[in-house]
């Protein structure tokens, strides 16, 4: 397992985790202090307010997880993957794709996320 694998593997156990406290401890280390992360549906800043969209994500889709949809494909300080929002055992309801960057410390800086899947409206 690379660096970057495990770095996703983390990156979608936070997703996952309920806790908000145990979510914003994690945050803090797997993310950098200036992390922006953007996506179709939220743009936020920082840890608090990544904690906080995460939150919100969960209360929309209670007791989906986030799964990974394939290999990790990584160069330098980028990695692209995509993932699975879903019951487990059930195809997923949401599709997306992502890029994370990593700074020099390699803690993620930002998220470019793209949903390739989603209910309609």
């Amino acid at each position: 397992m690379s660096d970057f694998d495990a770095m996703i593997e983390q990156y979608l156990a936070i997703w996952n985790e309920t806790d908000p406290a145990a979510r914003r401890a994690a945050i803090s280390t797997l993310f950098a202090d200036e992390v922006r992360y953007v996506d179709p549906l939220a743009a936020v800043h920082g840890p608090d307010e990544l904690n906080g969209l995460i939150g919100a994500v969960q209360q929309q889709f209670p007791g989906f997880l986030f799964s990974s949809g394939g290999a990790v494909d990584a160069h330098h300080e980028q990695a692209r993957f995509t993932w699975h929002l879903g019951r487990p055992g059930e195809e997923p309801l949401v599709i997306g794709f992502d890029v994370a960057e990593r700074d020099g410390s390699g803690r993620i800086r930002q998220v470019l996320g793209f949903i390739d899947k989603a209910p309609a409206a």
